[in-house]
């Protein structure tokens, strides 16, 4: 089963507007994103792209998305 790996900026709360996030006006900053096909190698890119400055300091983040059948 597929995976996809995301690393996109953290918003805060003054950004996000009065009633929260709004993907479909405003979307998340994407900064990298991959693909893996099995969860092992999902974690370990996710790790890789945990390992970045601005992920450490909090201002970036990391998800890891199920896809599904394809």
């Amino acid at each position: 089963m597929p995976y996809l790996i995301v690393r996109n900026d953290v918003r805060t709360n003054d950004q996000a507007g009065r009633y929260g996030r709004d993907e479909r006006n405003s979307p998340e900053i994407l900064r990298s994103s991959a693909t893996a096909e099995t969860w092992d190698a999902a974690m370990r890119m996710a790790r890789a792209f945990s390992d970045c400055g601005p992920v450490r300091s909090g201002r970036q983040r990391v998800k890891v998305i199920r896809l599904g059948d394809v």
